[in-house]
């Protein structure tokens, strides 16, 4: 084998190894809060595939101010029921208790609580290691998005005891 030929295939190989550890970079979905029945939540989230995290950002209105509110993606992506109860229960792939976002175990879609303001406006922006926007078991596309009445306990199993849905969305590739 010459040179040459050897170079072209390593370099191929580096390209190709770069493209498969990447392929997820740069995926985007969405999701549109709309009230559960007799509640004002609103409010639209983005989840951007940055590596091996997702940047979540997002801003919901209609929040009892000064509160805390469970905030978690559920399995399945059905808001007809008017009360966010089509959307099952949290999304976990990897059959993980309810726990803490980013502190032990956890279900994938365990998320941080939403704090409102004095104005009942929750402006927020992480990143989660424990979802993924078109991966390969931990995708979000599809599934639903819930906000709570209550913060989470972040033990009670499985919900965390949050109370209520008060908005949902279905999470869709953007």
């Amino acid at each position: 084998m010459n040179v040459r030929f050897a170079f072209v295939l390593s370099s191929l190989a580096a390209v190709a190894l770069v493209g498969c550890a990447s392929h997820l970079s740069g995926n985007r979905a969405t999701a549109k809060l709309e009230p559960t029945r007799g509640n004002t939540a609103n409010g639209t989230v983005t989840f951007v595939q940055t590596g091996d995290g997702v940047q979540v950002s997002g801003e919901i209105r209609g929040l009892k101010p000064d509160a805390e509110h469970g905030f978690h993606v559920h399995e399945k992506g059905d808001c007809s029921s008017g009360d966010g109860m089509g959307t099952g229960g949290h999304f976990n792939p990897t059959a993980k208790p309810h726990g803490s976002h980013g502190a032990g175990d956890h279900h994938t879609g365990d998320l941080p609580s939403l704090k409102a303001d004095k104005y009942g406006v929750a402006a927020f922006s992480f990143v989660s290691r424990s979802i993924s926007v078109g991966g390969p078991t931990t995708d979000i596309v599809g599934k639903g998005l819930i906000v709570h009445r209550d913060p989470d306990d972040y033990k009670t199993q499985p919900t965390g005891n949050a109370g209520p849905r008060l908005a949902c969305a279905v999470i869709a590739a953007k």
